[in-house]
């Protein structure tokens, strides 16, 4: 089967459009340099994922929410909050809230940095199964601003000024920032990538 590189085709990245690639040629809908494939595709991948590995560490460990009570202040951090939710008898929601903050951006990291270490090896890669398991990490990745959701909606419904208050805590930027650099590392990632190698 021809592919649109081999037949001189390309798709620009911003606005989707078809044309007849030539080097250094500009899309003539919107203007945008044209490239057959996202230029450093893998150098960003490895860059944003390398942050959002470091942004896990105060995602984790600072707290996530601020509670204060009558003046007294407890910080919760996602652990904390799971625990928290286990000894209120809310194992269900503890378990949701463990698999969209803890396990699926973990899950993300990994499932990438593996995509992007098989583009690097010498040999041909297993392309049908990569581009499923990147179909996954593309579709799960907005279920991970799970917390920043409950958040959201606790600051709104229990904000009841100086006795009662409830505020995004440190970590929950955090958060915010893992799931942001992981799903951009997703979009810098150019599949087609993987169909260059195997056809090496």
């Amino acid at each position: 089967m021809l592919s649109a590189r081999e037949a001189g085709l390309c798709r620009c990245h911003t606005c989707g459009l078809l044309v007849k690639f030539r080097e250094g040629a500009d899309c003539p809908r919107c203007g945008s340099a044209l490239h057959t494939r996202i230029p450093h595709s893998l150098a960003w991948t490895w860059g944003l994922l390398a942050l959002a590995t470091f942004m896990l560490l105060p995602a984790n460990l600072l707290p996530i929410t601020l509670f204060y009570n009558k003046g007294t202040l407890q910080a919760d951090t996602i652990f904390s909050g799971i625990l928290s939710l286990i000894r209120n008898h809310m194992s269900g929601i503890a378990a949701i809230v463990f698999v969209a903050s803890i396990v699926v951006p973990i899950m993300k990291i990994i499932g990438l940095a593996w995509i992007c270490l098989q583009l690097q090896r010498a040999r041909p890669v297993r392309r049908k199964r990569q581009l499923v398991m990147y179909r996954i990490i593309d579709f799960i990745g907005r279920w991970s601003m799970l917390d920043l959701f409950v958040i959201s909606l606790m600051v709104a419904l229990v904000d009841r000024g100086t006795l009662l208050n409830v505020s995004a805590g440190p970590g929950a930027t955090a958060f915010a920032g893992v799931v942001v650099l992981t799903m951009l590392s997703a979009k810098m990632l150019d599949t087609r990538l993987l169909w260059d190698k195997a056809a090496r």
